[in-house]
């Protein structure tokens, strides 16, 4: 199905090598011809490289710019554009929808994590019971039972990393999960350099960069793992 026509258009085969800064920079010159731009929208995580968001004020100034700059090149690489498939925060802001719109993604965040408890909970109700000398044994005790489980650990905004580098610093995991929407802080904890969390604003939040960041590698050696944080 055709993305209607609005006032975000998405563009990738960016060149990837560009910082992100002077990414946003060249995109605002080039495409400001076509109206003013109200934002632009770039990040460098592993999955985002080489795309953005650019956010016109009004839709014929995103259908002109589309038209006009379709296959342009740019740094050395043809620009691909459509409409954005989802309305800017900006307008959904303005238009009262954003809140709808971050319930929706929360709503269907935790409907995923209902049925993965089931599957899960259906899967060991199915694992035949072996009998000892016609004695049902004894369910395991909690550490011993089947699975991991931090997978059971309710969606929240509150993510907890490890299996970080020994080089890993502060600044270092701001920079990178300060490109997902919603961050707010990350903290390391004393004496233990393999280990943090980062918070964001809502749990789809936090789902989004889970989805994004876990297995990204700091350092080429070891890839982070995220779960959700207990609380």
């Amino acid at each position: 199905m055709d993305i209607p026509p609005n006032q975000t258009i998405y563009i990738n085969n960016l060149n990837e090598k560009m910082k992100k800064e002077d990414l946003k920079k060249h995109l605002y010159t080039l495409f400001s011809q076509f109206g003013p731009v109200i934002d632009i929208v770039a990040m460098k995580t592993p999955k985002m490289r080489g795309q953005a968001f650019v956010v016109f004020r009004e839709i014929p100034m995103a259908t002109n710019a589309l038209r006009s700059m379709q296959g342009f090149i740019f740094f050395d690489k043809a620009m691909r554009i459509t409409f954005a498939r989802s309305k800017s925060d900006v307008f959904a802001k303005n238009d009262g929808t954003y809140w709808t719109k971050g319930k929706a993604e929360k709503r269907k965040a935790e409907e995923a994590r209902k049925r993965q408890l089931a599957a899960k909970q259906a899967r060991r109700e199915t694992v035949p019971v072996k009998e000892t000398n016609g004695h049902t044994p004894a369910p395991p005790a909690p550490n011993e039972t089947n699975g991991d489980k931090t997978d059971e650990i309710p969606t929240n905004n509150i993510l907890f990393l490890s299996n970080l580098p020994d080089e890993t610093t502060q600044m270092m995991l701001s920079m990178l999960f300060q490109e997902m929407p919603g961050f707010k802080d990350v903290r390391l904890v004393d004496g233990r350099a393999d280990i943090g969390f980062v918070e964001f604003d809502t749990p789809s939040q936090a789902q989004v960069a889970k989805d994004q960041l876990d297995g990204f590698k700091i350092t080429p050696e070891k890839a982070m793992v995220i779960k959700y944080a207990k609380q």
